[in-house]
């Protein structure tokens, strides 16, 4: 029996391993796969609804890591997940995405001499500033077997001398989730903040670029109320952003129609996502999810590793100034559509093919 361990860290980790999850257990016979939780995400309301919604088995294992500097969090992972290496003794690591725990998982396999599969893999910012850039290309450099998403992420892993016998063309895993839950989306969450399908804003903001200074907040805030004018705006806050809010005095109490929420499980911010007439983000994965659904985006981020989705999808990528954002905004408000389409291989079926082509690997060679 060939053994697999998967990692999760984060918020977005969890949409992709779920898909790939569902799609080994049409092999369990002959391979073994075993998820990690190292606890990145350490915010109660962050995690355990993620397993719930996304009917993942409670990990194999928990590191209980928690927050700390980009280097405490990382060295810290990889204390614990090489005792956990040693003990299991796995033919292959798995990891996705970009954040902290990818590269711990993945330093930590690579020095023992374990096999390592990085899932979306070749994706690329090229701004060094971004930490999740640094840890893609760490990742990269080091994986056996790399997954691609887009066709930016086969050419930049081709100029960065990576052998093609390494890189495989599959899709998408995150569109996996979002294609095998939609159907389980209801209106209980339009109702529950009283909006109307195709008649609000959905917005998620968390990157230092855009949160931690008092100016850009304060910006910011100050965008989102007058957009509010305009059409209902739901923000639902992510931990550090709120902590900011609070610091600088910048919650408003009473703007009825900016209405801040906690953070929201996966299936109910899908439905949220799906019935937006536009979206205002940083994330990486919603930009990827608003042009599957064909739903509007701004992304306030000066790069994207995802340019497909501004190349072919509905994303305009506007940097953070917002005087620029808050046009863009008004002019899709007032019905000036991107146009996009959904990108080759983004199908829901990428977690067949990444798992298809792993169970060939570890039990034919």
């Amino acid at each position: 029996m060939k053994k697999v361990i998967s990692v999760v860290g984060a918020r977005p980790n969890f949409m992709k391993i779920a898909p790939i999850h569902r799609a080994f257990q049409k092999y369990k016979n002959h391979v073994k796969h075993l998820i990690c939780h190292t606890g990145q995400h350490y915010d109660e309301k962050m995690s355990k609804v993620f397993f719930d919604d996304l009917e993942l088995p409670k990990p194999d294992f928990y590191l209980g890591i928690g927050s700390g500097s980009h280097a405490e969090q990382t060295a810290k992972v990889m204390i614990e997940f090489e005792k956990i290496l040693i003990q299991e003794k796995p033919d292959l690591v798995l990891v996705v995405g970009d954040v902290n725990s990818t590269i711990a998982c993945s330093l930590t396999a690579a020095k023992l001499h374990i096999k390592i599969v990085h899932v979306e893999a070749g994706l690329r910012s090229f701004d060094k500033m971004m930490p999740e850039e640094i840890n893609r290309v760490l990742t990269d450099s080091i994986s056996d077997y790399l997954f691609v998403t887009e066709k930016s992420g086969m050419e930049n892993l081709m100029h960065e001398g990576v052998p093609d016998s390494k890189v495989f063309f599959v899709g998408n895993v995150m569109i996996d989730s979002l294609a095998y839950y939609l159907n389980k989306t209801n209106g209980a969450m339009l109702s529950k903040f009283g909006l109307e399908p195709g008649k609000y804003v959905l917005v998620t903001l968390h990157r230092p670029s855009n949160v931690d200074s008092k100016e850009q907040l304060t910006k910011l805030i100050n965008m989102l109320n007058r957009v509010s004018e305009k059409r209902k705006v739901l923000f639902p806050i992510h931990p550090r952003t709120l902590k900011n809010l609070k610091e600088y005095n910048l919650l408003d109490e009473d703007n009825k129609n900016l209405i801040l929420t906690d953070p929201i499980g996966y299936i109910d911010f899908l439905s949220l996502t799906k019935n937006a007439e536009l979206i205002l983000t940083d994330s990486g994965g919603i930009q990827e999810e608003s042009t599957y659904l064909g739903v509007q985006c701004i992304t306030l981020r000066t790069s994207t590793e995802r340019p497909v989705t501004v190349e072919i999808g509905t994303n305009q990528l506007l940097g953070t100034d917002l005087n620029k954002a808050e046009l863009a905004a008004n002019l899709v408000l007032e019905g000036n559509k991107k146009q996009g389409r959904i990108p080759d291989l983004w199908d829901g079926k990428a977690a067949e093919r990444i798992t298809e082509i792993l169970v060939d690997e570890l039990i034919n060679n």
